[in-house]
Parts: structure tokens; C-alpha cells; sequence
């Protein structure tokens, strides 16, 4: 989404793909997501934003935490990590 969409597009992009998918939107934790793509991308760089999502993603599914637990760990990791250059 570009930041000149309004929150209808995400709102609408969230119930084709959860019905694509076969889950319930309501189960998607969006400001969390949102909160730990932000820190990605402010503390890492940009792609690595929907790449840390998804792998948080997949340790939540192998039941390493909750999401709540994992976006906090990975969001400090990046607030922490050193600046290029």
C-alpha cells in the first residue's frame, strides 16, 4: 500500500486475502504487524520489513512464542542494531 491509500484499501486488501486464504481478518493483529514493519524498516532498512514479518510469521506457527512476545524481541533487535556506514 502507498501512503497515499486510504485505510479502506487496507482494510479491503486484508478481507480478499484472508478469504483467499481461508482465515478470519478479525484474527489479524494489524497494528502489531504494522508496529513491528515500522521498526524493521526505520531501524534495519525498508526490505527488511515484510521479510522480518514473515519470519516472525513462521516462529509464531512453530510455536516459539506469541505474536506479541516475538514482534517486541524483533522489534528491539532492531532499535539496537548499528547504523551502515
Amino acid at each position: 500500500m502507498n501512503d497515499q491509500q486510504s485505510p479502506d484499501t487496507l482494510d479491503r486488501w486484508l478481507a480478499a486475502l484472508a478469504a483467499e486464504l481461508g482465515i478470519d481478518p478479525a484474527t489479524v493483529p494489524v497494528g502489531t504487524i504494522l508496529d513491528l514493519a515500522r521498526d524493521i524498516a526505520h531501524g534495519v532498512a525498508r526490505p527488511a520489513a515484510p521479510l522480518s514479518t514473515f519470519v516472525v510469521g513462521l516462529a509464531v506457527g512453530a510455536g516459539n512464542g506469541s505474536l506479541a512476545d516475538l514482534s517486541a524481541r524483533a522489534s528491539a533487535l532492531a532499535e539496537s542494531w548499528p547504523a551502515d556506514g
